[in-house]
């Protein structure tokens, strides 16, 4: 069985949507070279008017995409960095977004937004090494997390035949990954819908994209002392939060694994949604980076502001005592 890589995973969900729908487009900085190394081959392949370089202006060419969709396109937009997310909230949240709300639903905008690199590489520093997500989920805007080849592909396909704007972000410790994967089965998954990757009886592990494979090898290391769940939830927004109740239902316990920063983050909502609903054997837990956090260009440094398998372990540690 072919090995597949997220970063693949991408590229084949961008080529077998150009293919399928003639209304679909990418344009973003220097995606004809593919810079990101996502959009490989998709000039020679689509040609020059499907596949367009940018001005470097996000202002510019996000308002652009915005357009296109209203005139009836697809567009994808990519950003390199997360942090020029912040330079086009404006577009994506108070044009893209509300148009269709404001209008009745007679527009749709159907762009996605594709951030192949999220969150810490190593030596970015502190302006491309954020993990903006919560800000998405926040305004309402369909917002999904990929952890694997399989859901990068199947979620993105899934975004791009939306008719509302989602931002997918792709992040930057997945983009390597790769799993055994039959071609022919690879297919949309649903935006809104997460996933039980390990079944487990004493506490429920949430876990936000790359890290669900950290949490993965946290549930094995312990195998033999906690039986742990683990849960992706592959979207922020919509958050499937039936699914997820589920889980802590049966197992009493929730620990939630998040690379943005502690402060009005998803953790802190998701610890928040469920509480609310079940009565938990001992007080949630979350690792997450510090409130406030900007993460250094040192490597070590970098690597300590991180949410990383350590803190994960203790805090399993810390649920199952407190609930024992």
């Amino acid at each position: 069985m072919p090995r597949l890589s997220y970063r693949k995973a991408l590229t084949r969900a961008l080529a077998d949507e150009l293919a399928r729908d003639e209304t679909v487009f990418l344009l973003g900085e220097d995606i004809r070279v593919a810079a990101s190394n996502v959009t490989a081959g998709l000039l020679k392949r689509f040609g020059p008017e499907r596949v367009l370089d940018t001005p470097l202006s996000e202002q510019a060419f996000t308002s652009f995409a915005t357009g296109a969709a209203l005139a009836g396109m697809r567009p994808v937009v990519e950003f390199q960095i997360p942090s020029l997310l912040f330079l086009v909230f404006e577009q994506i949240v108070n044009h893209a977004h509300k148009f269709p709300l404001m209008t009745g639903g007679q527009c749709a905008a159907p762009v996605t937004y594709l951030v192949p690199g999220s969150g810490s590489r190593t030596g970015w520093a502190g302006q491309h090494s954020d993990h903006p997500y919560s800000l998405f989920a926040h305004v309402g805007i369909v917002t999904a997390v990929p952890a694997t080849p399989t859901d990068a592909y199947g979620l993105l396909v899934s975004a791009i035949r939306h008719d509302d704007p989602v931002v997918v972000f792709a992040p930057a410790g997945a983009l390597d990954v790769r799993e055994d994967v039959d071609f022919a089965s690879l297919a949309p998954v649903p935006l809104g819908r997460g996933v039980v990757r390990r079944a487990g009886d004493d506490v429920t592990v949430v876990a936000v994209g790359h890290l669900v494979h950290d949490a993965l090898a946290v549930a094995g290391e312990l195998a033999d002392q906690v039986s742990v769940e683990v849960f992706d939830p592959r979207t922020l927004y919509p958050f499937d939060l039936d699914g997820l109740v589920d889980s802590v239902t049966r197992t009493g316990r929730l620990v939630v694994l998040d690379d943005s920063n502690r402060s009005c983050g998803i953790a802190g909502e998701i610890i928040a949604s469920v509480v609310e609903r079940v009565p938990l054997a001992a007080p949630p837990r979350r690792v997450t980076r510090p409130d406030g956090a900007v993460l250094p260009f040192a490597p070590a440094l970098d690597r300590a502001v991180q949410p990383g398998r350590a803190a994960l372990t203790a805090a399993i540690h810390h649920v199952t005592k407190d609930g024992s």
